[in-house]
């Protein structure tokens, strides 16, 4: 036994040494600048790969050749190697945060891996060193396009030309921006949930027309509610003016004249951009049926990279007490923001979710327990002028009139908007 543990500790010791002198014979040992512009050649004549090997070779006798590090990165980013490139700009920017080349390059690696929001955070760190760059606002233009906000980029592009009205790649930008900005969409929405006992199939349509102004979102919607063989319709608008950079509100209003929608339903909620592509919101949603029932809520998001995470807990206060209801979110984007995947869990009653299942008891029924999975999917076609959705969604919930049983809910959703001019 004693000389099997000894017989392996050898070996062991045997590769470590085996291991140490490979290593001192590979170790660098030349000139940097020669070397460099021969990796540099290499790079250039679709070589990378032997050019990256060499750059990583110097590095680790000269770590801090920062223009070594920054080739590196931008072959890295070249190949669509993002990680690493991001890695190696993440050192450099912070040996030498004066740096514009840097921070461009690494930037423009966000940008072209789709991480729009890493660019826009990065473009803001970069615009404190470099106030009214035209270079780096142009980038951040275009983060905020590929982020829904084509009108922002706009308004960044014309404050560039407001002070050099000569800046030919601010022209340029500008031309693609007035080609390809669609400030108006016409859309669809339609779903059909299906009940595993108790209720017929129910079903949910909306059709809406939004318009992007200057001053924020409008959404003008017609609802219609087919359930209990009956149907009705509610009228409702969304709207999301900006008050001040980074603050901008959610505002609602809606009306009906059926027993299948509240009466009245009015909202409002605020929402702060923070460091860090964070973002918090807090505000009420209340809904007038035979008594009106006010909602709290708020949200905490996150941005990162192309990642999204946010948590909205919902409180509705009524005569048995407090109910407390929440969603976790996920999402996955990928070109921009009109595409992506999206997984959602709740658990908890909420009235601002399911009100069309609100049939006049809501004091009673906010406290029903619920659990809720959502799978959604996102995408664009033509040029992303028509976006198109598709959802999944199934629930586990108390039955209202016979507490302690449940029953389960299929809902299937199906939608396309229709982004013009």
């Amino acid at each position: 036994m004693i000389l099997k543990s000894i017989t392996k500790i050898f070996i062991l010791l045997c590769f470590t040494t085996v291991a140490q002198l490979s290593a001192q014979q590979t170790a660098y040992n030349g000139d940097p600048d020669s070397s460099f512009e021969t990796a540099r050649k290499l790079a250039f004549n679709d070589q990378r790969k032997q050019a990256q090997d060499t750059l990583v070779n110097i590095l680790t006798k000269y770590p801090n050749y920062s223009d070594i590090r920054t080739f590196l990165a931008t072959t890295y980013s070249w190949d669509g190697d993002y990680k690493k490139a991001r890695k190696e700009f993440a050192f450099v920017i912070n040996d030498d945060p004066k740096n514009k080349a840097n921070w461009v390059a690494a930037i423009k690696n966000e940008l072209w891996s789709d991480s729009y929001y890493d660019a826009m955070e990065m473009s803001k760190k970069a615009l404190q060193i470099f106030p009214d760059d035209s270079e780096i606002l142009l980038l951040s233009a275009s983060a905020k396009e590929n982020t829904n906000n084509p009108l922002e980029a706009l308004k960044i592009v014309n404050s560039i030309l407001e002070k050099n009205p000569d800046d030919t790649k601010a022209q340029e930008y500008k031309n693609s921006l007035n080609q390809s900005l669609r400030t108006n969409s016409v859309g669809l929405r339609s779903a059909v949930d299906v009940y595993s006992e108790v209720f017929d199939p129910m079903q949910f349509h909306t059709l809406k027309l939004s318009r992007i102004t200057q001053y924020g979102s409008v959404i003008a919607k017609v609802n219609f509610n087919r359930r209990f063989k009956e149907n009705g319709t509610q009228f409702e608008v969304d709207m999301y003016p900006k008050i001040a950079k980074g603050l901008y509100a959610y505002v609602n209003f809606g009306v009906a004249n059926s027993f299948l929608f509240p009466d009245f339903r009015y909202g409002l909620e605020l929402h702060q951009s923070l460091p860090y592509s964070f973002e918090v919101s807090a505000g009420f949603r209340a809904l007038q049926f035979s008594t009106t029932t006010t909602i709290y809520t708020g949200s905490i998001g996150w941005y990162t990279g192309n990642d999204y995470w946010s948590i909205r807990p919902y409180l509705t206060p009524g005569d048995g007490g407090l109910s407390t209801s929440g969603i976790l979110n996920y999402r996955k984007y990928r070109s921009n923001a009109d595409n992506y995947l999206s997984l959602a869990f709740s658990m908890g009653f909420s009235p601002e979710i399911y009100q069309f299942k609100v049939d006049g008891n809501e004091n009673t029924i906010i406290n029903l327990q619920s659990q809720r999975f959502n799978l959604s999917y996102f995408f664009t076609t033509n040029q992303n002028r028509n976006a198109w959705g598709a959802q999944f969604d199934i629930t586990h919930q108390e039955i209202s009139f016979d507490p302690g049983n449940y029953f389960w809910i299929y809902s299937f959703t199906l939608s396309w908007d229709l982004k013009f001019k």
